[in-house]
């Protein structure tokens, strides 16, 4: 009897810091992904290109959410922010703006920030290049 062929592994997408600021909350056991410090307004951009999943208030502690998926494998995460400027369904591109940094179930503007790779959340800071 024939084996079915393995699933091809999914392809790790070129990912980009998606704001500018200050890290202020390093990945660890619990915090699923890091904080980036920003302006109230500062543009977010996709760390990569790919299909928004999900754009909405929704999901309890995230704000004003966007879920972008890369591929069958990679999904990032984008939290509190003040203004959508995707919906679900749209496609974009790598360092296009897709909203904008609040503090939506936040204490001060900030981006939360996540990659997951197969549904699991791992460490940003190793796929983001780094800074100068």
């Amino acid at each position: 009897m024939a084996r079915p062929a393995p699933e091809p592994v999914a392809e790790r997408p070129e990912f980009a810091w998606p704001v500018k600021g200050r890290l202020i909350e390093r990945f660890e056991a619990g915090s699923r992904g890091i904080a980036i410090a920003a302006n109230e307004g500062d543009p977010v951009l996709a760390a990569a290109g790919g299909t928004v999943l999900y754009a909405g208030a929704g999901i309890r502690g995230y704000g004003q959410l966007l879920i972008v998926k890369h591929n069958d494998s990679f999904i990032s995460v984008y939290a509190h922010n003040s203004r959508l400027l995707v919906k679900q369904g749209d496609v974009v591109r790598s360092a296009q703006k897709i909203a904008e940094v609040g503090h939506t179930d936040a204490n001060r503007p900030k981006l939360h920030f996540e990659i997951r790779r197969q549904g699991t959340s791992i460490d940003p800071l190793q796929y983001l290049p780094a800074r100068d």
